[in-house]
């Protein structure tokens, strides 16, 4: 398998999982966003940084001319996308594992649903509850009661 083959599968599969033509980039674009992905998942920068790398390698192949495989890759390119591949197939790759960590049951799985928005995630399955909501309106209880103390005053 080519370089460009082994990109391309794994484009593929993000295009499937995102339902959009550009499935790594938006894959890309989640890692990006996603808030301390470092702190969650080990390795996270340097998966990061060598997808954008091939993916830039990919449009130089695609787009320039003179730019080829033999001239742009280097010898572990094409075995490192195939090993993410294999991660991404067996959910360990860094936004599984991130959506894991940040799962509010700890380590149990996530809801495997997909969908066309850069967020695959749901808004529920990271929303934050608190046992305690007495803490904040005694926040702001105390605040108004300063607000209204200074205005009394004056």
């Amino acid at each position: 398998m080519s370089f460009i083959d082994s990109y391309k599968r794994i484009e593929k599969l993000c295009s499937e999982i995102y339902g959009d033509t550009h499935g790594l980039s938006i894959y890309i674009d989640e890692m990006i966003g996603a808030p301390n992905g470092s702190y969650y998942v080990s390795g996270w920068n340097e998966d990061l940084k060598q997808l954008k790398h091939y993916r830039w390698i990919r449009n130089q192949i695609v787009h320039e001319p003179g730019c080829t495989e033999e001239n742009m890759c280097e010898s572990g390119d094409m075995q490192w996308l195939d090993n993410f591949y294999s991660r991404i197939m067996s959910t360990n790759d860094p936004l599984a594992l991130y959506r894991k960590a940040r799962s509010p049951h700890g380590t149990q799985k996530p809801k495997q649903t997909y969908s066309s928005t850069p967020t695959s995630y749901t808004y529920q399955q990271y929303r934050k509850t608190s046992s305690k909501p007495t803490g904040c309106l005694t926040y702001l209880m105390g605040v108004l009661f300063i607000v209204v103390a200074v205005m009394y005053c004056f």
